[in-house]
């Protein structure tokens, strides 16, 4: 039986799912499948390579460092967080990925991505975390706060605009249970975007991805419903916070962030029992 996890992203809160993968990988649980969305997409990079306590400390470790998130990126870029920095100087020189491990691990990776032209979302395979780092960034590539990405002539941005927990298209791909990890509590549900108005006049050329921000929080809360109906059926097994993690997409408290990350790693133990069991005729 095919299994599945899938990440959610939320930016910063997104540290809750590193506290998830340092757990799963303590433990040895890994899945056939791993899909991952915006900051979700990045998490899931180290998951997949194997690096404990590398996720955790990309998003703590350079948190006062203009490189990595400032308004003068913004400014200058159209990038809050830098595009180099964080895909490329991290990954390929300050804290590696392991890209072997992850080629030879045999795990099947997708980032899901939003086709600006279409408004619908996308999954493609991240084959190697170096050579196609675009998808991961693409993936992350928020409105208002970053460029779209060319890939293959076509404009795409963060991936939680069209689809922001993709377990459906995880079953569509073959996994017949999947694990989902999310960064708001169980029973909430996302309100109607603000800045529609903003987002729209900025994205006035690509009216299909405006439309499908314009309608995403009721996306959102069908898939939350979708959760709900296969946490009781038993076809998905859930990880999310106790509460409000107290912190939002662009938290810089340390501490907040530390304690967002042990609540990962101790919700997921406390679970382990259920999910070995949820696991065990896989």
């Amino acid at each position: 039986m095919s299994t599945g996890i899938v990440f959610e992203g939320g930016g910063l809160r997104g540290i809750f799912a590193a506290g998830v993968i340092d757990y799963l990988l303590d433990n040895d649980i890994v899945f056939d499948h791993v899909m991952g969305v915006s900051a979700g997409a990045c998490h899931a990079c180290s998951y997949v390579s194997g690096q404990r306590g590398r996720s955790y400390a990309v998003s703590t470790d350079y948190l006062d460092d203009k490189r990595y998130m400032s308004m003068d990126n913004l400014a200058k870029t159209g990038d809050l967080f830098g595009v180099d920095f964080i895909y490329h100087k991290i990954p390929e020189e300050l804290y590696p990925l392991d890209n072997d491990h992850f080629i030879k691990s045999g795990i099947t990776f997708r980032a899901g991505i939003t086709n600006c032209l279409t408004g619908e979302a996308e999954y493609p395979v991240v084959r190697d975390l170096i050579k196609d780092v675009d998808l991961v960034r693409a993936s992350s590539s928020l409105p208002l706060l970053a460029r779209m990405v060319d890939i293959g002539g076509t404009p795409y941005m963060d991936g939680g605009i069209a689809d922001s927990v993709p377990v459906r298209a995880s079953e569509s791909f073959g996994c017949e249970k999947n694990v989902v990890v999310l960064t708001r509590p169980v029973g909430y549900r996302k309100r109607p975007e603000r800045l529609t108005k903003v987002i729209a006049m900025k994205y006035r050329k690509y009216p299909k991805m405006v439309d499908a921000l314009r309608h995403r929080d009721e996306e959102y809360n069908r898939t939350m419903d979708y959760i709900d109906e296969g946490v009781r059926n038993g076809t998905i097994f859930r990880i999310a916070p106790m509460g409000d993690l107290g912190i939002g997409r662009l938290e810089k408290d340390p501490l907040k962030l530390r304690k967002a990350y042990l609540e990962g790693y101790y919700v997921t133990e406390g679970l382990s029992a259920k999910l070995k069991e949820f696991l065990s005729d896989r």
